[in-house]
């Protein structure tokens, strides 16, 4: 059993993520729960989707997240054109140093990065989003029959617009439930959108430099898994994901009759993951059951498939 983190332990790494998150509350104003619920799961070890209209700064805060951890990251721009090998890579024929034969060289793609921003995701074929199932569920890839391991850590921070938009593929369900939270983004306040305008004429906040090494960053991750769980709160996790199955004899009927397919138990590992890195932002050894409820619409809502 991993030993539970001393009062200054805990002082340390929360320092690491308060950091981080005034970094991005900077430089994305007046979304600072948005940033917060954004950082959470990144800390669980868990991808992100945001999805909200164009212009709303999806795109702004996640490379502010990228540059503020100090995580090598790269940005796929998903298009209708995209191809699964432009995201995995693939082989090559190259010539050997000196002349002489030549031989198939593997070319990584931009998924062999620590942060990988999937840039309007459901905008690429189903086909294609598909790329990303291995590598967001095992961390490798398989290409021509050989697997290649991703970079540790290794997150993807997506974002989508509503697939109501022109345009758009839903994503898969399974590639949803890969996801440790959705996170919708939406408008500013009027303070804050006149702050804007004045302070950044262009839109662009001020580049954002590292305030985390990749190093400290995994320890924040491997701290997170050292945050106590309580028996009973991990049954009441168990017990909110497994209210959202139409198939259990107790479900509730407004569940029997609009829900067709409910979480499943990547969903209750990853509210449990989520609610430990809560529980490290506010400077907590353990769990409560306030983490789990301010995080389960976040973790479950997107993983149901409704009537």
């Amino acid at each position: 059993m991993t030993a539970l983190m001393t009062e200054s332990e805990i002082a340390t790494h929360r320092a690491h993520a308060q950091a981080i998150l005034n970094g991005l509350d900077a430089a994305i104003l007046g979304q600072s729960a948005l940033t917060r619920l954004v950082l959470t799961g990144m800390l669980a070890g868990g991808h992100v989707l945001l999805e909200g209209l164009p212009g709303l700064g999806k795109t702004e805060l996640v490379k502010t997240l990228a540059a503020l951890t100090g995580l090598d990251h790269k940005r796929i721009q998903f298009t209708p054109d995209l191809l699964p090998s432009d995201i995995t890579g693939t082989l090559i024929l190259e010539e050997a140093a000196g002349g002489g034969s030549r031989k198939l060289t593997f070319r990584r793609g931009p998924i062999f990065a620590q942060v990988v921003l999937a840039d309007e995701i459901n905008r690429a074929s189903p086909k294609t989003q598909s790329a990303l199932l291995q590598a967001m569920q095992e961390r490798q890839v398989t290409v021509f029959d050989t697997t290649h391991t991703l970079p540790h850590p290794f997150f993807v921070l997506a974002t989508q617009n509503p697939i109501e938009l022109d345009g758009t593929y839903p994503l898969p369900e399974a590639q949803l439930d890969r996801f440790a939270i959705k996170a919708a983004v939406t408008g500013v306040s009027t303070d804050t959108l006149a702050r804007i305008i004045m302070e950044r004429p262009d839109g662009i906040p001020a580049a954002a430099k590292a305030v985390t090494t990749a190093q400290e960053v995994s320890d924040l991750l491997t701290a997170v898994k050292r945050i106590a769980l309580p028996e009973a709160v991990a049954g009441y996790i168990a017990r909110v994901v497994n209210a959202t199955r139409p198939e259990q004899s107790d479900a509730h009927e407004q569940v029997k009759g609009s829900v067709r397919w409910g979480a499943s138990p990547r969903a209750a590992i990853a509210l449990a993951a989520c609610a430990r890195a809560s529980a490290l932002l506010a400077g907590r050894p353990a769990v409560g059951f306030a983490d789990v409820k301010a995080l389960a619409a976040a973790v479950i809502g997107h993983r149901l498939v409704l009537s």
